[in-house]
């Protein structure tokens, strides 16, 4: 009877692992069924992969971004300002359109300074949210508001006259695409194999008792912070090179579709739960649907941004099941 019992456990328990693993990699499945939607409705989509990968980079970034903030139990609602406000800001010191500032064309000052912005903003997010201890929601919410009121006040047109080299980084397709699989591959190795990756987990999973362990918990929001906002001007950096320009919308509304996809990727809202694979499987969803609804013939411009609405809240939905189909397995796991 000893034997039987035991035995049953273990193929229930086989069940349970195996019944956490799909959920954990939910996006996988998901994404073939778009895949083959979008094969089935709208084939023109894929006349380009590497178009559609090139236009994924910038919003993969910020969902690399926001991934990281979210794993350590936290969230960034200004990644889209920064990477708008710190393109906008370096258009302006390397362009030559009249209204523009024209302070150097030198490319590699505009990368230091594009990284340099970015990272400051971060920095400035985690001291406010580590030490003065202002909401993640309140601060991030501030700064998205205040950086894209002052990206409008630099410039309402395009910036244009920029170095040859500052718009190759992000209009050579390759080299975008490979810069952010590269980006992907560290944050995900850095993650799961080194103690400040594990310490974000810890982070994100409690945050008094990572204190207890001996982590720097403040140390740590603010260099997550930081990170989260170097992400963000890079992806600003690419941005600037797919379009030739620093257009005047840029990075706006961006901030929507990167919680979509860390969300529909398995990263916890939470904290503490969810894999950058998942994450990259969640950047391709959202890009494969962004290009879908503008290639369809029965979808308008005008309409594009409602449905992006609804993806956002099909992700939510999505997130919501998976973590009460887990909780009720390891609830069952433990009787």
């Amino acid at each position: 009877m000893a034997t039987e019992q035991g035995f049953i456990g273990r193929v229930f328990g086989d069940r349970d692992d195996v019944m956490l693993t799909l959920l954990d990699n939910m996006i996988w499945p998901i994404l073939a069924v778009v895949l083959l939607g979008v094969l089935a409705f709208v084939p023109q989509t894929f006349r380009s992969v590497q178009l559609i990968m090139w236009g994924a980079v910038p919003i993969g970034l910020l969902v690399l971004a926001e991934s990281l903030c979210l794993l350590s139990g936290h969230f960034d609602l200004s990644i889209g300002s920064i990477a708008g406000f710190s393109a906008m800001f370096t258009g302006m010191l390397l362009g030559t359109c009249p209204s523009c500032w024209s302070v150097t064309t030198s490319p590699w000052i505009g990368f230091a300074i594009i990284l340099t912005v970015g990272s400051l903003i971060g920095l400035i997010n985690g001291v406010m949210i580590a030490k003065v201890g202002l909401n993640p929601f309140l601060q991030t919410l501030a700064f998205l508001i205040i950086f894209e009121g002052a990206k409008t006040a630099m410039q309402t047109q395009p910036v244009t006259g920029l170095p040859d080299l500052y718009t190759q980084v992000g209009g050579m397709p390759r080299f975008a695409i490979g810069l952010m699989l590269v980006a992907f591959l560290i944050i995900g190795l850095v993650l799961r194999y080194t103690s400040f990756g594990q310490a974000i987990y810890a982070l994100g999973s409690s945050e008094h008792s990572a204190r207890e362990v001996g982590i720097d918990t403040e140390r740590l929001i603010i260099v997550v912070y930081t990170v989260s906002g170097l992400l963000s001007a890079i992806a600003g950096l690419m941005l600037t090179g797919f379009v030739g320009v620093v257009p005047p919308l840029i990075g706006e509304g961006l901030v929507f579709q990167a919680f979509a996809g860390a969300v529909i990727g398995g990263i916890s809202l939470f904290g503490g739960r969810g894999k950058i694979t998942g994450a990259l499987g969640g950047v391709i969803l959202i890009q494969v649907v962004q290009s879908a609804l503008n290639n369809s013939q029965f979808i308008g411009a005008t309409q594009i941004q409602m449905i992006n609405g609804i993806v956002l809240l099909v992700a939510i939905l999505l997130y919501s099941t998976q973590t009460k189909l887990r909780s009720r397995i390891l609830a069952s796991g433990a009787v």
